[in-house]
This record gives structure tokens, sequence and C-alpha cells, in this order.
């Protein structure tokens, strides 16, 4: 059922709330999570409410209370570990990369990492190239781990408590640009937290996308609405593992591919999605492929440059009109 229109931080709250409820288990912990409510206020009024041996604020040391997170993970508890932003992760790297996502095969499924790692990702509010990173590519190529990603308010809520399900690590990735857009939030329960999802429905050409592409994709098949193209909007939301049969079968039916990311396009989940589906669906595909990605470039401050660097509305309607444009 429809719900009044919420702040897409205010559905992570939602979602960090319902899991705390959900089971004594789960306790969020992170660097300014507890008195200050959380570098991007999405923790905001969680100490008072469920006091600080669940609302943990930790020191500035990424690889210290991530190792943490594993080790009350691995002990039976359900961690929330929240890095403020997606660049801190690297010094958490080793932790994540090197025990997380490997305990379970390295012991033979006799240690379980049931961690929930929540990372804020992209630009779009001026952090420059210290904060405004795309790096989901990084945390998808990494076996043992599940990758989610937060393109709409409900996915904000919903993950977070699909998340805590898993018995082994999951890293969801939020979008710092989104943190104040309001929309009106869906009951999707249960989500099907593997698999991809058609945002909208199309015959024409499909836009595949994830993440801050979801919103520009939608507002662009609006666009293309009115000159009578039918575009369909498929959301990934799963980086990894990635739902291939949905992307096959949304290929086979419009034929005609564009793939938006706000990541740098060389290495990317572009890059992948592309290689797979030349080699599953080539023949029936009736245009190469098309990969709109941010500038390969360090993004800049000036917001005008910083909104240049990746793919916009204008640019999606654009490339649409020329992929049909060739029959």
């Amino acid at each position: 059922m429809p719900e009044a229109a919420i702040t897409y931080r205010e559905a992570i709250k939602r979602g960090l709330a319902r899991a705390l409820k959900s089971d004594s288990r789960v306790f969020l912990m992170g660097e300014d999570v507890g008195k200050y409510g959380g570098a991007f206020a999405a923790s905001k009024g969680l100490l008072a409410e469920f006091g600080p041996e669940r609302i943990v604020d930790v020191p500035l040391s990424e690889s210290g209370f991530t190792g943490a997170g594993i080790g009350a993970a691995i002990a039976g508890l359900k961690p929330i570990v929240e890095i403020m932003t997606i660049n801190f992760s690297l010094l958490a790297l080793d932790q994540l990369v090197n025990n997380a996502a490997t305990l379970c095969h390295m012991s033979g499924g006799q240690i379980y990492v049931p961690l929930v790692v929540r990372m804020g990702c992209g630009p779009g509010r001026q952090l420059a190239a210290q904060h405004s990173h795309s790096w989901e590519p990084l945390f998808a190529m990494i076996p043992g781990l599940k990758v989610l990603s937060a393109g709409t308010h409900s996915d904000a809520e919903e993950m977070i408590l699909m998340a805590l399900q898993e018995n082994n690590p999951v890293i969801i990735l939020e979008y710092t640009s989104l943190l104040n857009r309001t929309e009106i939030t869906t009951s999707e329960k249960p989500m099907d937290i593997q698999r991809a999802i058609i945002r909208r429905i199309g015959s024409d050409i499909t836009l595949i996308t994830y993440g801050t592409g979801v919103s520009k994709s939608l507002q662009a098949a609006q666009e293309l609405e009115k000159d009578n193209v039918s575009a369909e909007v498929l959301d990934l939301r799963i980086l990894r593992p990635i739902d291939t049969p949905s992307i096959i079968s949304s290929a086979k039916k419009t034929r005609k591919i564009l793939f938006i990311e706000d990541a740098w396009g060389t290495i990317s989940i572009g890059a992948a999605v592309l290689s797979m589906l030349y080699t599953e669906c080539f023949y029936e595909l009736d245009q190469p492929i098309e990969h709109l990605s941010g500038l390969e470039v360090p993004t800049p401050y000036p917001l005008h440059l910083e909104a240049g660097c990746t793919p916009t509305v204008e640019d999606i309607v654009t490339r649409c009109k020329k992929i049909l444009s060739h029959g």
C-alpha cells in the first residue's frame, strides 16, 4: 500500500529501527552513529530509543571496528557496521576481503559471518574527490560478498532487514545524493534479495542501471514516452551475484540495450554486463549495446563540473534516440 512521502534518509532510519526491534542480536556500530545521530543523520534518535549497547559509537579506525563487527558476527550477534563513505572502506578492505568474505569458505562451512556493512556512495553533494566515489565494482568483484545497491527509498529501508537474514557478509551501498530526496514508498514485501526488478515495463529499449541511475532512467523513460518511445527500466539491485536471467530476458524482449552508471566505465558493472550479454544473446540484439558511465577523472568540487561527470537524464534521452534512430 502507498505510504506518505519520506526522504531517503528517513527510509534508511526506518529500516534500521525495524531491524533493531525485530532481533535483540542486532546492533549498529560506526563513527558518530550515536550521540551525533550519524554523519548523514540516518541514525538520529536511535541512541535514545535503543541505548548505547545497541547504538555503538566507535573510534576513527575502520579496520578496527569492521574487525570487531566480524568477530561479533562469528560469535552469534547481528552487527550492522556503518562506514561513513565508501572511500573509507579502503581502510577496512583487509578485514572485508581477507576475513569476512573468506572465513566460511576457508573453514569448510563451519564459520559464518552474518555481517551487514552499509556505506555512503557516489557523487552529488560536492564532497570532491575524497568522498564522491562510485566504487561499486570494487566490492562486486569479490567472491564471498553479497553486494546490494539501494536505488529507491523502499530498497533503502527493506534491504537492511533482508541482508540480516543472510549467513554471510552483505555490503549495502546507499547513495548520498539521494538523502534529501522525497518519495512515496510502496510495500514490496517480501523482497526477493536474489533478483533484479523491472521498475518500468517497455518494449523499444531496455535501460539497465542501479543506484542513482534508477531515478534518472525513470525520468528519461518519461521523456522518451512523449516521443512514443517505450523504454524498459531494469534496476539490477544486486551487484553480486548479478541476476543474469532477468537481464537476458529483458534484452531479448527489446533487443536494444543502454547501460547507465555513475561509476567509471573501465572494468565496471556495465562492462561485466555487456560482456555477458554479448556472450549469451548476441544474435538476439538489433544494435550494439551502448554504455553511459562517469567521466574517468577524480570527481571535481565545483557543482557544475561535478554534475558534468555523471550521466544526466538528458544524456540518457539523447543516447536512446541515437540508438533507436539506427533502426
